[in-house]
């Protein structure tokens, strides 16, 4: 790839004083953040509305719990809101897996017991189904979704594993290990159509993807809030619609197990639910100092740009004729970059990779493996210039380039 054809680098963001965005956030300065879709990053204010919100807890929790489920349910208006959801379908879960497991644990097998999945499923996610399965004595039937096709085939793909003894699909709003979106509005009219219950796995949708569910009837949709929208660890969205929901019980039955849906989600004996009090204030910071929508065209610019300029770099140094991968449907902020030979070729490889490059390099990076191939997946914030990508692809891709062909450690 030519240096003409790389595109210009956006300019970084800056707070309503001048100051770089990062500067709202408190992370280590000796370290490169290039993998913010992993586990977000929290801003101060979001951290410091949360030590207060702990603070009032510990001084007083004979007061504080008794009082939590009124707090929480305000709470839930208002991440609602920023999803595009009822306050009434909406409960709080401490992350997109969990969500996932209150559903596994409250369906019944109606018909054959086969569960529908796909190759870019979260493992946790499929490993959750699989077990349900083998509960039910059925089994996982996984949908195989090349990854540069479009809706119309990714919709044919999954569609086409739905038979009469179908009892659950679990798809992706967007793939973690692949960065792209499925077309679950899609897929969901076809569920319904036959009747069969629908779990979007909407882990990294919340802050990518502006209100994503406003309008759409799935039976049951998981979101992380502490990924892009940058809450504290922890915090998490379950929203159900439709009769199933009121089966919906949380993992740990409480004093609220008597309550209707979502209401028993709120009373859950001394856990910690500060972060979900303290969710608002990182959506507010980011909505209110440069407004989501142009944070989102931030992000995605970036990630376009840090894509080619270290694919450009990969190239240079491997000799091919490589760019950013295509994966049919791509989504703000989140790009794949194909790794040399050698790197990556397994989720364990690529986690290995992943602890190496942080260890020895000092750089937070994803890598990711997915049909037996390895990619880096850049997940840009605001945060993030140009520079971090320009960083990479001047030193970490002459080290990858060594790794790729010398001994494994």
């Amino acid at each position: 790839m030519s240096e003409t054809e790389v595109t210009t680098a956006p300019r970084p963001l800056l707070l309503a004083d001048g100051r770089p965005a990062a500067d709202a956030w408190s992370l280590d300065p000796a370290l490169l953040h290039l993998n913010h879709g992993s586990f977000g990053a929290v801003p101060r204010a979001a951290q410091e509305r949360q030590q207060r919100l702990r603070a009032e807890m510990e001084s007083a929790p004979v007061v504080w719990f008794p009082a939590l489920p009124r707090r929480l349910a305000a709470a839930r208006a208002e991440l609602a809101a920023f999803l595009g959801a009822a306050p009434d379908d909406l409960a709080l879960v401490p992350n997109a897996s969990a969500g996932a497991s209150v559903v596994f644990a409250a369906l019944e097998r109606r018909r054959g017991g086969e569960i529908v999945v796909t190759d870019h499923g979260y493992g946790a996610v499929t490993m959750g189904a699989e077990r349900l399965a083998r509960r039910w004595g059925g089994r996982v039937r996984t949908a195989r979704v090349p990854l540069d096709v479009d809706a119309d085939r990714a919709c044919e793909a999954v569609t086409a594993e739905l038979t009469e003894a179908t009892d659950l699909v679990v798809v992706d709003h967007i793939t973690s290990a692949t960065a792209r979106r499925l077309p679950v509005e899609r897929i969901a009219a076809e569920t319904r159509r036959r009747g069969v219950p629908l779990l979007v796995d909407g882990a990294h949708a919340p802050g990518l993807i502006a209100a994503p569910l406003e309008g759409e009837p799935y039976d049951f949709w998981v979101g992380n809030l502490h990924k892009w929208g940058c809450a504290p660890r922890g915090t998490a969205a379950l929203v159900a619609r439709g009769p199933l929901r009121d089966e919906l019980y949380p993992l740990i039955d409480s004093w609220g197990a008597g309550d209707p849906y979502p209401d028993r989600f709120d009373q859950q004996g001394t856990v910690d639910a500060t972060g979900y009090l303290a969710a608002a204030t990182a959506l507010d910071l980011i909505g209110s100092t440069w407004g989501w929508p142009a944070a989102r065209r931030y992000m995605d610019d970036l990630a376009d740009y840090g894509a080619r300029v270290i694919a450009a770099a990969l190239a240079d140094l491997t000799g091919t004729d490589g760019g950013p991968v295509d994966v049919g449907m791509p989504v703000p902020g989140m790009r794949l970059v194909r790794l040399p030979e050698g790197l990556a070729h397994t989720r364990i490889a690529a986690d290995a990779l992943r602890d190496r490059m942080a260890r020895e390099v000092g750089v937070e990076a994803a890598f990711t493996s997915f049909a037996g191939l390895g990619y880096l997946r850049l997940s840009a914030h605001v945060y993030n210039t140009a520079a971090d990508y320009e960083h990479f692809a001047e030193r970490c891709v002459p080290v990858l380039g060594d790794w790729a062909t010398g001994p494994a450690r």
